[in-house]
This record gives C-alpha cells, sequence and structure tokens, in this order.
C-alpha cells in the first residue's frame, strides 16, 4: 500500500473473496522443522541428499550459487523459492562467491490430491521458482517460525501451524505462475541420463565401480560417462562420492551412530578413505561436522 492511500484517520482492507481452503480432510500438513544457514555456514554445505518422507522449502535470503536439483543445474540467487518432495535429490556447490543464506521449512503430513504422499507440487511443476512480490511476506513468515521455535514459547506449535499453512499457500501460488516452457521434455541422452541416476541412487550404499554400473545398464561406459556429466555435471563416480556423502551427513546429524558405522555403511572399507573423501567435499572431517551441527541446533 502507497503512502497516499495510508493517509487518513484509519485505514482498512477489506476481504473480498471468502478463504480458500487447501488442507482440508486428512491433508494436514506438520512443520517439522524451520532452518536457517547463513553466509558463513554454507561454505560446508549440505551435500547431495533426498528426503523419503517429508517435503522441504527453501527460501533463498542472500547470496548466490548453483544447485543440483533431481538432475538439473540451476544458478539460484536471493528471491528464489526450491521446492524438493520426497526423494528429489539436491546439492549446493560450495566455493568461494557461491555463499548464500537460506531459510528452510520442513514439513510432512501432505495429502495434496493427486500426488503422492508428503508431496506439495506436481513434478511438472518443477522445483525452482521465483517469490517474486511474495518474497518479502514469506521471509517474514520463516523468521517468526524460527524465532517462535527457538525461543520455546508455550503454544508456539500452534502458533506456528497458522504460519505454515500461509507460507505453503503462498509456495503453491508462486509455482502456480511458474513458465511452463522452462519445463524440458526429455531427450534420448536424458533419459540414459536419469537411469544412470536413478541406479546410483538406488545402489550408492554398495560397493560400485563404472564398469558394473555399465554392464548392470548394458551401456558403454565412455558414452555413459559423458551423458551422465552432460546432465548432471558430475562424472558418475563423482555423483556416487556426493550422494554418499550427503547420506553421511543425515546420518550424523540423526543418528547416534559411529562414524566407523556410517562409513562401513555407505560402502566405504576403511574410514580413513571415508574421512577424506568426507573433508574433502564438506570442508571439515565427520567429527567435527557433527560437533559443529549440534552446536548450532542449541545456538538457534
Amino acid at each position: 500500500m502507497s503512502e497516499q492511500k495510508d493517509k487518513g484517520l484509519q485505514v482498512q482492507c477489506f476481504v473480498k473473496h471468502d478463504a480458500e481452503q487447501i488442507f482440508t480432510g486428512d491433508n494436514v500438513p506438520r512443520l517439522l522443522y524451520v532452518s536457517r544457514q547463513r553466509l558463513d555456514a554454507s561454505r560446508h554445505p549440505r551435500i547431495m541428499h533426498a528426503h523419503e518422507d517429508y517435503t522441504e522449502v527453501v527460501l533463498i535470503t542472500e547470496g548466490a550459487s548453483n544447485y543440483l536439483v533431481d538432475h538439473r543445474q540451476y544458478a539460484v540467487k536471493k528471491g528464489d523459492l526450491l521446492v524438493y518432495n520426497p526423494g528429489i535429490v539436491h546439492d549446493e556447490v560450495a566455493g568461494a562467491g557461491t555463499e548464500v543464506e537460506t531459510w528452510c521449512v520442513a514439513v510432512g503430513g501432505l495429502r495434496m490430491p493427486g500426488l503422492p504422499e508428503n508431496a506439495l507440487l506436481r513434478k511438472d511443476k518443477g522445483c525452482v521458482f521465483r517469490a517474486g512480490v511474495l518474497y518479502e511476506q514469506m521471509d517474514t513468515l520463516c523468521k517468526m517460525m524460527f524465532e517462535l521455535l527457538s525461543g520455546q514459547f508455550a503454544g508456539a506449535a500452534t502458533y506456528c501451524y497458522g504460519l505454515m499453512t500461509s507460507f505453503l499457500s503462498m509456495a503453491l501460488a508462486v509455482a502456480e505462475h511458474q513458465d511452463q516452457s522452462l519445463i524440458e521434455s526429455e531427450e534420448e541422452e536424458s533419459v540414459l541420463g536419469n537411469r544412470v541416476k536413478r541406479y546410483i541412487d538406488a545402489h550408492f550404499r554398495e560397493p560400485l565401480t563404472l564398469q558394473t554400473i555399465a554392464d548392470d545398464l548394458n551401456v558403454s561406459t565412455y558414452y555413459m560417462a559423458h551423458v551422465f556429466k552432460d546432465m548432471c555435471g558430475y562424472a558418475p563416480m563423482t555423483y556416487l562420492q556426493k550422494r554418499r556423502i550427503g547420506e553421511a551427513q543425515t546420518m550424523l546429524i540423526h543418528t547416534k551412530k559411529s562414524i566407523s558405522e556410517i562409513a562401513y555403511s555407505l560402502g566405504y572399507d576403511a574410514q580413513s578413505h571415508f574421512n577424506l573423501q568426507f573433508s574433502k567435499h564438506v570442508g571439515m572431517p565427520p567429527g567435527e561436522f557433527r560437533k559443529q551441527y549440534v552446536v548450532s541446533k542449541q545456538e538457534k
């Protein structure tokens, strides 16, 4: 509302239409967490990972970076909204000049009509959007939820439920205006690239080699590697390492398993090799990552 319109003894904004009830029946979203990633923290990114039983909605509030979402590379920046349905593998590219500050809202309990359980959007809608005119409001809603939850206010969960449904409603409105011309149809090479991706996603805990992947998919190693890198921006074995490290981060955060248990469960035959790969991709060893993450949660 402009300053000119605000002039007067009293300003009222009337509701012109009845509210649309988006979340009804057994479609009752449940707020799992709200997290804040600072610019400096993004130098130690959450590597390639997916969530099987909830959706994450991420709002970029500062900076710019490159993200791999599903099988496409995106240049993201302030004002972008990212929606990760269950099973969508996502990865942040860290490095000088690629720091980002974000809000992340995780939601379970979704049963949107015609969609898989816990999914917010149809697959053909894409994953990355511009929040546009709703950016400021969405940023404010995230801040309010974060402050209520971190302050441990009595009734915080109840207050946050209304804020969350408003946030999700805005996310749906933003996605509704997605330019469908940005959704590319799959070509033959992309089909092969997705076959490779699905194979690695299903078997990354196993001792894979480039040759075993190619043999199981009945394709040549050279052609497979070329197509996959063109699609994802990573060589297949780099994708495999990042997928393992992303899963390791999830286990370090959400379980009490020892580092050696995590390493062996992800196909590493030596903890020293796992430690080396983890430090290479995250910028700190796994023990330090677990310690820093716990500290950051306590500081929220």
